[in-house]
């Protein structure tokens, strides 16, 4: 997804900036503009992702993910005693 909404970006400054463009013999005007909507939009791109990666929402979900893979941990831990417990009474064969 993030290299799609940079692609999409990248082609609209390029429609931007050759509708901006005085003359279509001004390749090098042309290049520049789109150089500096692209360094725009990546910058906003950034942006945007820090922030939702800072977001308490965010913190909030990892917190969670981790509590809970605390948890499942310990669940494999007893399922496993369980286990090994039973197959310690399992008669030998």
């Amino acid at each position: 997804m993030k290299a799609s909404l940079l692609l999409a970006l990248v082609c609209t400054a390029v429609l931007a900036a050759g509708a901006r463009a005085d003359t279509p013999r001004e390749p090098e005007t042309l290049v520049r503009k789109v150089q500096v909507y692209a360094q725009k939009a990546t910058a906003m791109a950034k942006s945007a992702l820090s922030m939702v990666q800072e977001s308490e929402a965010a913190q909030l979900t990892r917190r969670w993910l981790a509590e809970n893979a605390d948890l499942a941990k310990q669940r494999m831990v007893w399922l496993k005693e369980k286990v090994e417990e039973i197959w310690k009474q399992a008669p030998a064969m």
